[in-house]
């Protein structure tokens, strides 16, 4: 039986940070460089480094690569996830290689890495072929998994292709649900992980993100498998949906997320969290969120 969370963990330290030209188009919680890229960098980095050494200080094993200079994203690695599921891969486990839909973040594909992780996953499925259709999953970041009952949700966008998604589900034996989101700036949230997190027994949903026609579907569907915390649209902008359960030592069930977010729950959220987990951790992720537009659980790819 697959678990939902991993006591494993890589992260890509980045060689460079700078708000991303090729990615503001579709995501609206990024805002343009208004300082030097060396100032920014500098912050970024202190932060990439605050969050990793929080992780390892609470047992986490954590795997750290470097980034690319050209790839201002690279912190982000949206472009791999690994599985292991002894009913559909005899236990060899599987890495699965997405497409992205922007230039500098389809050349953050580190070959090295990918044969490196290649070595402890039987199977490798690449699916950048879609990329010359202008096509894109961009792993986890498209698709939250509900690893234990086989359901992934997506919130549909330019980065999260609906006939991929439903393609993904039917190769990894996945109920689809998919759905439309609406942000602040009236385009769809480029990133399902910034909708919503599921863990083992708790899931967080910026319910109010997806649109009235696809609300109820969406909630009733986590609520059969999870108890739900629901966040507002202001907190989605705090980055409350952009969290991931990860295992300590001795087994602990964490929620990983930044300071802002943290700070934007409500008391009674806070409360409602604790009671699923043995503790949340969070960093201030300030830098990356403003320039990035992406948080704690985008900069945390899971190793199965």
């Amino acid at each position: 039986m697959s678990e939902q969370s991993s006591n494993h963990i890589l992260m890509i330290e980045p060689a460079a940070f700078y708000a991303n030209p090729e990615t503001m188009e579709t995501n609206v919680y990024q805002v343009e460089n208004d300082e030097p890229n060396d100032v920014i960098f500098e912050r970024a980095l202190k932060e990439f480094r605050g969050l990793r050494n929080a992780l390892v200080e609470c047992g986490v094993v954590v795997t750290t690569a470097r980034g690319f200079e050209d790839c201002p994203d690279m912190v982000f690695p949206n472009c791999l996830s690994t599985h292991r599921d002894n009913e559909n891969d005899g236990g060899a486990g599987k890495l699965f290689i997405y497409p992205m839909l922007n230039e500098n973040r389809q050349a953050e594909r580190d070959q090295d890495l990918i044969e490196l992780l290649g070595k402890s996953y039987g199977v490798s499925e690449d699916w950048t072929r879609y990329e010359a259709e202008g096509r894109a999953l961009e792993s986890t970041a498209s698709i939250v998994m509900d690893r234990v009952n086989k359901i992934a949700y997506s919130g549909l966008s330019a980065r999260s292709d609906r006939a991929l998604a439903e393609q993904w589900c039917t190769e990894m034996g996945y109920e689809m649900v998919g759905f439309e989101t609406q942000s602040h700036a009236g385009k769809p949230v480029y990133h399902t992980d910034c909708v919503m997190w599921i863990g083992s027994t708790l899931a967080g949903v910026c319910s109010e993100s997806i649109v009235e026609a696809d609300r109820a579907r969406v909630m009733s569907r986590i609520k059969k498998t999870h108890k739900v915390v629901e966040f507002d649209a202001d907190q989605l902008r705090h980055m409350c949906g952009n969290a991931l359960e990860v295992v300590g030592e001795g087994g602990l069930k964490m929620l990983v997320m930044s300071s802002g977010a943290h700070k934007a729950l409500k008391p009674e959220q806070e409360s409602k969290i604790l009671q699923h987990f043995d503790r949340i951790v969070h960093t201030p992720l300030d830098t990356l969120e403003k320039y990035g537009g992406g948080s704690a659980r985008c900069m945390l790819m899971e190793l199965f």
